[in-house]
């Protein structure tokens, strides 16, 4: 893996991380269960996507500093976890760097693979959203990719900026800061001023 995508990829796997243990914290799991939701909310869309092209096994099981990153934000989220609430709103402030950074390096790893344009970017997209939705299950709550707030759309729009940076022959780098920073901040201004996708209404018998 490209130096700055796996730099990207374990600082993306220490926020996603930080928002597992933080919803733990307030779940009011034990230590253990922090640091499970922890690591299944770092390294579930890396896995998804190692596993889906092929780089088996996974960077998140075969590389140590993975578990070490999730466990170290795990204990920080346990241990600290009145530090961390003083931010406003942690857990969704970290899901969505998260989210932005996981997007892109899933683009970018899929692009190097081998895989197409369209797979990239829908590769991206499932490795920024497979983190969260493993979290939110873990943590018995309605995923947040299944609610009406701009999520997957934000992580497709991600991986998007890197596909097509790398289609024109643009540089990686710049491509993963500014599609992350895409992501970033369409997930911050959809939860600050209520961007929504069309909701489905239940109809009356």
């Amino acid at each position: 893996m490209h130096p700055l995508v796996l730099g990207i990829d374990l600082l993306g796997t220490f926020v996603f991380a930080l928002s597992g243990a933080t919803l733990g914290v307030r779940r009011q799991f034990d230590l253990f269960g922090v640091l499970v939701i922890s690591f299944a909310a770092a390294v579930s869309g890396g896995i998804v996507r190692d596993v889906l092209i092929g780089a088996t096994p996974p960077a998140a099981l075969s590389g140590w500093y993975y578990l070490a990153v999730s466990c170290l934000a795990g204990l920080i989220g346990f241990y600290r976890g009145d530090s961390v609430e003083r931010l406003r709103n942690p857990v969704q402030l970290f899901d969505a760097i998260g989210l932005g950074l996981f997007a892109v390096t899933g683009a970018a790893k899929a692009l190097a693979s081998g895989l197409g344009p369209v797979g990239a970017m829908l590769l991206g997209m499932l490795t920024g959203i497979g983190g969260g939705i493993a979290r939110d299950i873990l943590a018995a709550r309605i995923p947040v990719v299944l609610q009406s707030d701009l999520y997957a759309v934000a992580a497709l729009a991600g991986a998007g900026v890197v596909v097509l940076g790398r289609e024109l022959g643009l540089p990686t780098a710049p491509l993963l800061v500014l599609g992350a920073v895409l992501v970033i901040f369409l997930r911050l201004m959809a939860l600050r001023h209520g961007w929504r996708l069309p909701v489905a209404r239940a109809q009356g018998d």
